[in-house]
């Protein structure tokens, strides 16, 4: 089975990282059985090679990335490559599938601008909301 990396910026803020972990949860939620991790380009752990090498161990030889960016800009364009070409260097018996950035896929966009048309988003989110984790 294909094991899942959703590969973000990272922050210092802790609580940055909770939509991610939401996703990885929601991943979780629909396919027990499948591995899925958080990396981070920088400022939180772990990294994508950390998170990688940790799949590598666990007997995955398949391995999606999902760069979780909305925008497509240098981090997408021009860190990831680099990263990706190290890992198949460093793993190659794995095969990589990297997806195109959460920005670029149709059925994103339409989440979000169903987010903006539905009324239960106007109210103010508060911390801590009970479909995030704490």
């Amino acid at each position: 089975m294909t094991a899942i990396v959703l590969f973000a910026h990272g922050s210092r803020d802790p609580a940055w990282q909770r939509p991610m972990l939401a996703v990885a949860q929601r991943i979780r939620d629909r396919t027990p059985q499948m591995w899925v991790a958080c990396a981070y380009l920088e400022l939180t752990e772990p990294s994508l090679p950390q998170a990688v090498a940790q799949a590598v161990a666990e007997g995955h030889r398949q391995i999606r990335v999902l760069p979780m960016f909305l925008g497509v800009g240098k981090h997408v364009r021009e860190d990831l490559p680099v990263l990706m070409a190290q890992l198949k260097a460093n793993h190659p018996g794995v095969a990589f599938d990297l997806q195109a950035a959460v920005g670029e896929q149709a059925a994103v966009l339409d989440a979000l601008a169903q987010a903006a048309l539905d009324p239960v988003h106007t109210q103010p989110t508060a911390p801590g909301r009970a479909d995030l984790p704490p």
